[in-house]
């Protein structure tokens, strides 16, 4: 029982390391641009009540696909330089995508627009 927390608590801390945190700030600057400001305070409280349930569950993803030791390895690589930049920027680069897939899915409705006439 020990070890199998002892793994949940590593695959936590491989989550928050790798950036995943930084991704969902950025999506919620995205939704909070929907809404007014003067509710910005409020959606955050509820936002972040839904966040452990999030990563626990993300957690058991992790349980299923990965041994403990590869997620020893992960966070060993995460410690490293390299790693550390790729969660630095994994915000930065959430958001980019984003904005990518937006521009690409406008080209694609062109696209399919020509094949539906």
């Amino acid at each position: 029982m020990a070890q199998d927390a002892a793994f949940k608590a590593d695959v936590l801390k491989v989550i928050k390391m790798s950036g995943s945190t930084a991704q969902m700030e950025s999506a919620k600057k995205q939704i909070m641009a929907m809404i007014p400001n003067e509710k910005h305070e409020q959606f955050n409280k509820d936002f972040e009540a839904t966040m452990p349930g999030f990563y626990d569950k993300i957690a058991d993803i992790y349980l299923k696909e990965y041994t403990h030791q590869e997620v020893k390895e992960m966070l060993k690589f995460y410690e490293s330089p390299i790693g550390k930049k790729i969660a630095e920027k994994a915000g930065v680069l959430f958001e980019q995508s984003m904005l990518a897939g937006q521009e690409w899915g406008a080209s694609l409705q062109e696209i399919l627009m020509k094949y539906m006439e």
